[in-house]
């Protein structure tokens, strides 16, 4: 059973960087999708896969969103390390299939930081917070709309990425960052996003916990349940 969840985290990483970071070096080749059409490609693919995948690994895709869950006891401790090298396996198979395909372009769409080392923290920090803190209201939360979660989380994406891609890539996903940097040789501040995200992510997935109101709300509880 833990193989065939690594396989889909593989796949829908695989799919995240391919997609996602193949519009990046599209663009950079053509000009022919633009900001907008970059953000909608990352969102897009994140959306496909969480409903091709979600209910074989739960789509993870994101070493920050594995340990987060763990730490909020949504998912097994022992499971991360699988998931995370299915992850960042994904990442890197797909980088370097970019770069076979495409050529040295675009950097393979690693993400680079075009603002102050405090001001990329904050971005990706907070980023990485409301992509956790909606995950985490859709994944965790029967008074959610679960089957729109795939919507949900692709939309947060591609919103994180209108605003955030010009500043920092605006990665959210230590695997995401790491596969393309490798293959490309752009290391520089990787420290932050191997860091940060995880940090936002973990912080995002507590407060949706508190923020829900339950155990603690007896009527959240007689409206359906949230534990």
């Amino acid at each position: 059973m833990l193989k065939r969840k690594m396989m889909a985290e593989f796949l829908g990483t695989f799919a995240l960087v391919f997609v996602g970071c193949g519009a990046v070096m599209t663009q950079a080749i053509s000009g022919s999708l633009g900001h907008g059409g970059v953000c909608a490609a990352f969102g897009l693919v994140i959306m496909v896969m969480i409903y091709a995948t979600g209910h074989i690994s739960g789509a993870h895709f994101n070493p920050a969103v594995s340990v987060a869950f763990a730490t909020i006891g949504r998912f097994k401790v022992a499971e991360i390390g699988p998931y995370v090298l299915a992850q960042l396996g994904g990442a890197l198979a797909a980088a370097g299939l970019l770069g076979v395909v495409l050529g040295d372009v675009g950097n393979l769409g690693a993400t680079a930081v075009q603002i102050s080392i405090p001001g990329a923290i904050l971005v990706e920090f907070l980023l990485s917070f409301f992509l956790m803190f909606v995950i985490t209201a859709v994944a965790t939360d029967s008074r959610a709309e679960g089957a729109m979660a795939g919507l949900a989380i692709g939309g947060t994406v591609a919103m994180a990425a209108l605003f955030g891609g010009p500043l920092t890539g605006a990665s959210m996903n230590p695997a995401r960052t790491l596969g393309p940097a490798l293959i490309s040789g752009q290391m520089a501040d990787l420290w932050l996003y191997m860091v940060v995200p995880v940090l936002g992510a973990v912080t995002g997935a507590v407060v949706y916990r508190w923020t829900r109101a339950c155990p603690d709300d007896p009527s959240a509880a007689d409206a359906g349940g949230c534990c």
